[in-house]
């Protein structure tokens, strides 16, 4: 099988298990948006909104609802800067971590369910794969 014939494979797979991950969160449960600004603030800890806007791939305007939507709730806080008063800088909340946690475990019953129907080689494949993804998705294009 050729490269791009792999890499269709594969993008098929992620997209349609991407898709039946969302499908298994609860009603009124994080966005997409939502969830990745709060992932991102776990991940890396505190930034400023264009580093969390950049390293999402969007525009700091586009999460401009989203960061007030995420503070209005509690799930972030939002502090002046210390070298510079006039940017802000965006940190996970206790109840920001909760939330998360909870729309990550929905998601992980299904999937822990659904992996007790592979073999043990299966899903020590699918480990590995995750591993691997987590990689892929830190490239970075040649410019």
């Amino acid at each position: 099988m050729d490269q791009p014939s792999r890499a269709a494979q594969i993008r098929r797979g992620v997209v349609r298990l991407n898709r039946r991950l969302r499908q298994e969160r609860s009603e009124g449960g994080l966005s997409p948006n939502q969830l990745g600004v709060l992932g991102h603030l776990r991940r890396h800890g505190a930034a400023t909104p264009g580093e969390v806007a950049a390293a999402e791939r969007q525009r700091p305007q586009s999460l401009t609802r989203v960061f007030a939507e995420l503070e209005t709730a509690g799930l972030i806080a939002r502090e002046p800067g210390t070298a510079d008063r006039r940017q802000s800088v965006l940190t996970l909340t206790a109840d920001g971590r909760r939330a998360l946690e909870r729309d990550m475990a929905e998601r992980d019953a299904w999937l822990a369910m659904a992996l007790g129907t592979l073999s043990e080689t299966e899903r020590e494949v699918l480990r590995l794969a995750g591993a691997l993804m987590d990689r892929l998705a830190d490239t970075e294009p040649d410019a």
